[in-house]
């Protein structure tokens, strides 16, 4: 019987251990398999729209400071990727970190937070 291949990503959670994301090859997968977005080679996170939204933690939650500033938005976002195959189901999340006040945990505070477009882009005309 051919053993099953290790899952080569990283699961994204939420303080409250939901699996809300799939990082895998440096791109931002939903659930249902939607391409959501990116993480650079710092941990900066971005949607799919050039949005910065925090940074991925070593405990695989996207943080950012409470007082962090709002950046430009990235015109150089890159090409969409084909959809890879993605697990069905995570393992138990791991132990968290308590955060401190100024730090946020991006998916607690907003989970519909990668299903909107950022309101710095401009209108359409």
């Amino acid at each position: 019987m051919a053993k099953k291949a290790k899952f080569p990503g990283q699961y994204i959670w939420d303080s409250y251990g939901d699996w809300l994301a799939t990082l895998l090859d440096g791109h931002i997968w939903d659930l249902q398999g939607t391409w959501i977005g990116w993480v650079e080679e710092n941990g900066d996170v971005y949607k799919s729209d050039g949005e910065w939204i925090g940074t991925l933690s070593k405990d695989s939650r996207i943080l950012r400071k409470r007082t962090a500033d709002r950046r430009e938005l990235r015109t150089d976002i890159p090409p969409r990727p084909p959809k890879p195959d993605l697990p069905a189901r995570a393992p138990l999340p791991p132990s968290f970190s308590e955060l401190s006040y100024s730090m946020v945990d991006v998916l607690e505070e907003d989970p519909t937070i990668f299903k909107r477009l950022s309101d710095r882009r401009p209108d359409m005309d």
